[in-house]
């Protein structure tokens, strides 16, 4: 199984959809760090794109903890978060909080089945730290990985985030992504 967490509106046709938004394509609609309802080690791929940010660092562990036990052995976790050393480039090249506060701080207002919700970032990550708590919670070879290389690379959703907006071939990504495998 490949698992799609905090989805969104985003549907990678063939994977199993978790989000707390009540959209016609999410499989099964709820928080993305509990997941009771999926057996232990039934997923070989977990992807999840600017959705792990929305927990804070004390709870970074127990979540990875629920998605390692989801894991199979050797699967893999697929992360994408904003990446805390672009976005201090971006602000030393142009001196303009506003192009950072979106990234950092994020909001989303989402509706749920008991009405809308608001969501903000708790944290960032740079890759050193990252690579690090992957590491200190079961994961290993932690390494970044390229949007255009994935099976869902068709797809535009936040890791494929660019400064300027949408400038792919030329901009800044914005977006760190890396992937791990379970120990």
């Amino acid at each position: 199984m490949k698992l799609h967490l905090g989805c969104w509106h985003r549907h990678f046709p063939g994977w199993v959809h978790v989000d707390l938004c009540d959209l016609p394509h999410i499989d099964h609609k709820s928080r993305i760090d509990q997941l009771p309802f999926l057996a232990d080690g039934s997923a070989e791929l977990i992807y999840c794109s600017h959705a792990f940010e929305y927990f804070d660092r004390q709870q970074a562990p127990a979540v990875l903890a629920e998605w390692r036990r989801v894991l199979a052995p050797g699967g893999h976790l697929r992360l994408a978060v904003p990446d805390f050393e672009a976005l201090i480039q971006i602000y030393r090249q142009t001196g303009a909080i506003e192009r950072v506060l979106g990234p950092l701080y994020g909001r989303m207002e989402i509706q749920t089945a008991s009405g809308p919700e608001c969501l903000y970032h708790r944290t960032c990550y740079d890759e050193a730290s990252l690579t690090r708590l992957l590491q200190e919670n079961g994961f290993a070879q932690a390494q970044r990985w390229d949007w255009r290389q994935t099976e869902h690379a068709h797809i535009d959703d936040h890791s494929q985030a660019y400064f300027p907006h949408m400038q792919k071939e030329s901009g800044l990504l914005v977006s760190l992504n890396l992937q791990a495998i379970k120990a």
